[in-house]
Order: structure tokens, then C-alpha cells, then sequence
């Protein structure tokens, strides 16, 4: 079955045109160290040339006031450090370097990147290729001391997909004609069901758009301002926000901020006018019909956040939210916007609510997901995501390549960087139907998305059993509507599966070692498919098992610290055999085990 997560780089071809493409010419790429700066640390900054044309100088053109860097801007030369031979491409290339100066608390750095391209004698702005400054890719930092937000490392995430949760007590499930239909889910379904969120162990809710819209989905928003009639009011949408905070439930809003409907006011002006003010917050090829557009649908402009005046709009709607009560975004397709646009968001965020979260949709490569640290808190983890498919649903990746995934992972990403982690998403086929619909296998998913030290989010729908009918990818397609049937309740829901993720996240609860201890390799059996690890730190210690094989089998890992423990979760039998514990494994079960 094709999982279609990182669409393009999912084919070997494609990863080789984006290698050859990143050592060609001139390029940046974000690469800076450290990647999250704090007050008065220097800032190397690198750029690499290659490809036919020779340079024979690199200069870094920068502000500390926030201002635009230009060509009379202050200006650091790089220096050539190295130079390194390149395979794929057959040549070489070169790397420069040079230190940004050490900065005080609150400064806001922007800079561009340029190479003098010796045989035409102009300089090359990195990363976009442009010789024309104001074309060019701007960069910027924020120098800081801004770690994540302490409580997001206990956050239990609940994804809410508004039209397909559920429509409110005493109403029913619209009588849809297809899966692109309006079935019917409101906030004050949502409200409705406080209840069944909280006795989950969710403490955060990450809600699907609710802005005016003609979508199910709501990611082609036509105002930033108001609810959208079908799903309720913003009385509705308050007095979510209110209940949710009295019962210790914080608020994401899925926000974005790369694109939105072609029926917004700001874009109808834009197109009736070429002098409208809102002519430049959009980016025309050809006006008025032929503009820039997210993946060339027309239905969905792309905002030219070089505008001061559509950044500013975005920023003001950023704000508005948060004081509304919002505790942090969810920001969808963040790998669109420039970066610059991401460090003026998180200020203006954190201006008006210090402790806001927020993560980044990044359907990219880990570099480019990592380059992100200090610009937001973090990004969402597709990575694991793709190798928590391959490893249970499909069995396409073994346990040992799981594992030597997991530990260079977990390296490779700063300790300052959240990586909220699923399972699976609106966007992604559900993973209960990957599994064969299979719920043995689902569980051992869920036992490893809640035993890493990762915050969790569920899509709504995963703990109680909903699954779909047909894959997504049909064709040359995908269809991600497969994916969004909506939500069980009552008889129809999964009661065992719902009760198994209660209990997980009481466990995950009662057990901080899994977010601020050690994780450390057990057992690792490829030929009995058997797996363990532990943490452990100042509050204790704990085991987690799984066994994928089709049969019983028994696990021996040394006890040191967990003599009086036993299985908390799955009932296996737990034995102590001198300095050992033998732990009996159903057939594609699990265990966590902890006094």
C-alpha cells in the first residue's frame, strides 16, 4: 500500500534533483550555528557555491533594528573554508563561513547572503538565485532566551476536525451526497463533549479552522475574524474557550498563513483594481487572472508576505486570537511563508501570551525541519510518523532499522525543539486502516507514540476505532477526504480501544521519566520481532515491550529498579528470575511495566 507522506521525496529521483539543485549555485539554507542563538553568543553563518560559474566573494548584507537589509546595509565578508567533492554532481563545492557579532536579548536580526559571480561580475543572492536585492530570500533571528514552553512537555494533544466531530447533543449526521459533503460537526459539539475529551487524559485541543468558509475543511478561509456560520458563533467559539480553560484544556488553532480564499474581501479588491492598497499582497505573473497559487490552485491565492501590509494583517489576526483566549498555533503548510515572516510571527505571539506554542506543518526532509529551531518551537513529526507506519502497520521497516531510526532522531534535533508526534492526521491514511484494521496493532502504535518523549496528539476518531473505507492514494491521486469519516460515538465506538487510551495516558501521566529521563535500548529481537526500552530517571524507572511476531514469547531484561513491577497496561505475566525479569508477551502485544 502507498503511503504518500512526503509526496515527491518519496522517489529516489526526486531526492537527487533536490541534492544536486542544494549544491548549485549559491546557498544558505538556513545553515547557522547555533540554530537558536541566545544573547551575546556569536552566530557562524555558512553559505556553499558550486556549479559551473566561479565566485570570488561572499558578503553577508545585515540590520539589527529589524529593517531591511540592503545592498547599503552593514556588511561582514565570509571567508572560503573548505572545499569538498561532491559524487552526485561530479564537482566541488565550496563552503564559506563567518561570525554574525554576538547580540543583546531582544535584537532582531535580518540578513541576506550574496556571492560575486566573477564572470559576469554581479553578485548572486543565496537560496533564490536572484541578483536583484528586493527579490531576494531574506533571513532573519531573533536573539533570545526564549526556551519552549515548559508545560508543552506534559501536553496530551486532541486534533478536532470541527465538521466531522460531532453536530451537538440531540442533533444528527447531515445526510451527505458524497465525503467532500458538510456532515455536520460544531463547536458546540465539541463543547458537548468536554467530558469525553478530559476523561481521555487529553489537556490540549488542537482545533481544525473555523473560520467563514465553503470548504468541510476550512483551510480556504474568506475571513480571519468570524466563525463560520454552519459550525456556530463566536459566542460558541468563547464559551469553548472559557470551558475548556476551567477544566485545565489549552486551545491550538490551526492556522494559516501561506494562503486562503479566493473569496477573501482583500483579494476580490486586488483583482477588480491594479491600484487597490491590497494589489501587492499577492503575487501576479499576469493580472488580474494569472497569480501565484498554493500547488497552482486557483482557488487559493498565495500571500506575498514580503507586503508589509498582508504581514501586518496576519499579525494583528495572530494576536487577536491569542487574547481571545488561544494558547497557541498549530501553523499549517509552514514550510510556504519566508522564514523572516515565521521570527515576526513568534514575537508578536509571544508579546501577548510569553508562554504560546508553537509548531510548524513541515512535510520536509529532517535539515530543513530542524532549521526551523529558534524560529519556532518546533515542527510536527512526520519522520516518526512515516517510521511508526513502516515499523507496525506495514512491517516494511524492521525493528533494528526502527530503532537505529529512532536513536539518530532523537540526536539529531535539538533538546529546545518540540516535535509533536501522531500517528496520523486528516491528511494521511488512518493508521487502524493501514494495519488491516487490526486493533492489536494499533495499540502497540499508540504504546510507542505515548511511551516517546514526544508530546502525543490523536487524531480524533484513532482511539475509538474509525477507520475508512478505500485507500487514499487512487490513481494518480489522493484522496484525502477517505481519511475524515466522521467521528464514533455511543455503540458504534470502539469501547475497549478507548478505555486502552485512557489508560495509556494515565500511565504516560504518572511516569515524567518518559519525558525528562534517558531512554536506553532493552531487548532487540529481530528473528521473534520482539523490542524494549526503558527510561528512567530521578522518579523512577520504567520498561516498555512490545512483540509484533505471531507468537507467545518471553522477553528477559535485567530488573535493577524494577523488582516489585508489573505490567500496567496489557496484563502480561511479569517474573523476577534472579537479576532478570521474564515477561510473558501475547502474540502482537505489548507491556508497560513500572512499580
Amino acid at each position: 500500500m502507498i503511503d504518500n507522506i512526503f509526496g515527491s521525496l518519496n522517489e529516489p529521483d526526486d531526492r537527487l534533483a533536490r541534492h544536486l539543485e542544494n549544491g548549485n549555485g549559491v546557498k544558505h539554507l538556513h545553515r547557522r550555528v547555533p540554530l537558536d542563538p541566545i544573547p551575546d553568543q556569536p552566530i557562524t553563518l555558512s553559505v556553499t557555491t558550486g556549479g559551473p560559474h566561479p565566485y570570488d566573494a561572499v558578503r553577508c548584507f545585515y540590520t539589527l533594528d529589524g529593517s531591511d537589509p540592503r545592498e547599503d546595509a552593514a556588511f561582514l565578508e565570509l571567508k572560503p573554508d573548505h572545499v569538498d567533492w561532491d559524487d552526485p554532481s561530479w564537482g566541488y563545492i565550496r563552503t564559506w563561513m563567518s561570525n554574525l557579532p554576538a547580540q543583546p536579548a531582544g535584537t532582531l536580526i535580518r540578513y541576506r547572503l550574496a556571492a560575486h559571480e566573477t564572470s559576469r561580475g554581479l553578485w548572486v543572492y543565496a537560496d533564490s538565485g536572484s541578483t536583484n536585492a528586493e527579490q531576494a530570500d531574506c533571513f532573519a533571528l531573533w536573539v533570545d532566551d526564549d526556551p519552549i514552553p515548559a508545560w508543552t512537555h506534559t501536553a496530551l494533544v486532541y486534533q478536532v476536525f470541527l465538521d466531522r466531530f460531532y453536530p451537538g447533543d440531540g442533533r444528527k449526521w447531515n445526510r451527505v451526497s458524497d465525503l467532500d459533503d458538510f456532515f455536520g460537526g460544531t463547536l458546540r459539539g465539541v463543547i458537548d463533549k468536554l467530558d469525553y475529551i478530559q476523561t481521555l487524559g487529553f489537556n490540549t485541543i488542537w482545533l481544525s479552522p473555523f473560520f467563514k468558509s465553503d470548504s468541510h475543511h476550512g483551510y480556504n478561509a474568506s475571513d480571519y475574524y468570524n466563525v463560520e456560520p454552519r459550525l456556530g458563533t463566536n459566542a460558541d467559539l468563547k464559551e469553548l474557550i472559557e470551558k475548556a480553560h476551567r477544566r485545565g484544556i489549552r486551545m491550538i488553532l490551526d492556522f494559516v498563513a501561506n494562503h486562503w480564499s479566493k473569496d477573501h474581501p482583500t483579494f476580490q479588491a486586488a483583482q477588480r483594481d491594479p491600484d487597490s492598497p491590497y494589489h501587492d499582497w499577492y503575487s501576479w505573473q499576469h493580472w488580474p487572472d494569472d497569480y501565484e497559487a498554493y500547488f497552482q490552485v486557483k482557488e487559493l491565492p498565495k500571500l506575498n508576505l514580503g507586503s508589509t501590509g498582508a504581514r501586518k494583517y496576519l499579525l494583528d489576526v495572530a494576536r487577536h486570537w491569542l487574547r481571545e483566549g488561544f494558547d497557541g498555533y498549530r501553523l499549517d503548510y509552514a514550510y510556504g511563508p519566508v522564514f523572516d515572516f515565521w521570527v515576526d510571527f513568534r514575537r508578536a505571539c509571544r508579546e501577548v501570551k510569553p508562554d504560546c506554542w508553537i509548531f510548524g506543518e513541515v512535510v520536509h526532509t529532517a535539515e530543513v525541519q530542524r532549521s526551523y529551531a529558534g524560529i519556532m518551537d518546533g515542527t510536527l513529526d512526520f519522520l516518526l510518523a512515516r517510521a511508526l507506519r513502516e515499523t507496525i502497520a506495514f512491517e516494511r521497516m524492521s525493528l533494528t532499522g526502527f530503532e537505529a531510526f529512532l536513536s539518530r532522531h532523537e540526536a539529531f534535533f535539538p533538546a529546545e525543539f518540540s516535535r509533536p508526534a501522531f500517528l496520523d492526521n486528516h491528511d494521511m491514511g488512518r493508521f487502524l486502516f493501514l494495519c488491516g484494521n487490526d486493533t492489536r496493532k494499533l495499540k502497540l502504535g499508540a504504546l510507542l507514540l505515548y511511551t516517546l518523549s514526544a508530546p502525543p496528539v490523536v487524531y480524533n476518531g484513532t482511539e475509538a476505532g474509525v477507520s475508512q473505507e478505500r485507500p487514499m492514494h487512487q490513481g494518480d491521486r489522493n484522496i484525502f477526504e477517505e481519511a475524515r469519516l466522521p467521528m464514533k460515538w455511543e455503540a458504534e465506538a470502539d469501547q475497549d480501544l478507548i478505555e486502552f487510551f485512557r489508560r495509556l495516558a494515565q500511565l504516560r501521566a504518572a511516569n515524567p521519566a518518559i519525558w525528562s529521563g534517558k531512554r536506553r535500548l532493552a531487548v532487540l529481537d529481530e528473528e521473534r520481532r520482539n523490542y524494549a526500552y526503558t527510561y528512567e530517571d530521578s522518579t523512577g524507572k520504567l520498561l516498555v515491550a512490545i512483540n509484533l511476531g505471531q507468537e507467545k514469547c518471553t522477553l528477559r531484561v535485567r530488573g535493577a529498579g524494577l523488582e516489585n513491577a508489573h505490567d500496567r497496561l496489557f496484563h502480561s505475566q511479569v517474573e523476577r528470575v534472579g537479576m532478570e525479569l521474564e515477561i510473558s508477551l501475547d502474540a502482537c502485544s505489548g507491556a508497560f511495566i513500572c512499580p
